[in-house]
């Protein structure tokens, strides 16, 4: 964050008009700054390095490298910029590949003022958000579709979580936010980040994105129609 606090986002949109509306929608919060405008990938890349913004707004099809790619470098490099992948496609292939090149949030390039900015602060302070009504298809074929064995095997890294760990996991995987899991566990928010800070250190996982792919692969969350 910048000296003031406050979240610095970078813009990422070959279309200068949709830069403009996201900044337009940014800018009128007052714990928001944009730190940087990019319009290809590449662009996307340098600029991060430069101006290492917490949170980039990234497009998917773009000249030159495309979002996913510049996404994937972005967080191979090591950056602790967060990714919102932005898109007017509700196609799961979109999603999915957002989610392997480390993505920590997709949304719909439709997506409420509010909801942007919610979801700005939320990914800034390491929750995940993906779009309320491709959550369930999108985590959910994207299992079936990279599962190979019928059962998965158990991972023994899920033994090192507490029953409360494991809990809090679950709800993750269900889609719920800290307040949420607060709220159902009669917990505090701050006892439920940690909670979420270990789960993600004792399995291995960079955010809660891949903590909701792990619930599924592992077979710790089941899909609740195989048919769909």
């Amino acid at each position: 964050m910048s000296e003031e606090g406050k979240i610095k986002v970078l813009l990422v949109d070959d279309q200068p008009l949709l830069r403009m509306g996201f900044r337009l929608i940014l800018e009128g919060e007052e714990d928001l700054e944009i730190v940087g405008e990019a319009s290809d990938g590449a662009e996307a890349v340098r600029t991060v390095d430069a101006a290492r913004p917490d949170v980039v707004l990234m497009d998917i099809r773009m000249p030159i490298l495309d979002g996913i790619e510049a996404t994937r470098r972005i967080t191979e490099s090591g950056s602790p910029a967060r990714v919102i992948i932005l898109t007017t496609f509700d196609l799961d292939e979109y999603a999915f590949s957002g989610l392997q090149a480390g993505a920590s949030a997709f949304l719909l390039k439709d997506v409420a003022p509010a909801e942007l900015v919610q979801a700005v602060r939320l990914v800034a302070s390491g929750d995940a958000v993906v779009a309320p009504r491709v959550t369930q298809r999108l985590l959910e074929t994207y299992v079936r579709g990279h599962r190979t064995p019928a059962q998965p095997a158990p991972d023994p890294l899920l033994a090192e979580l507490t029953r409360r760990e494991t809990e809090v996991l679950e709800t993750i995987a269900a889609g719920l936010s800290n307040a949420e899991i607060a709220q159902k566990f009669f917990l505090s928010e701050a006892t439920v980040k940690t909670h979420v800070r270990r789960i993600l250190s004792k399995l291995q996982l960079r955010d809660r994105v891949q903590a909701v792919v792990y619930a599924y692969e592992t077979g710790l969350v089941v899909p609740s129609n195989p048919d769909y």
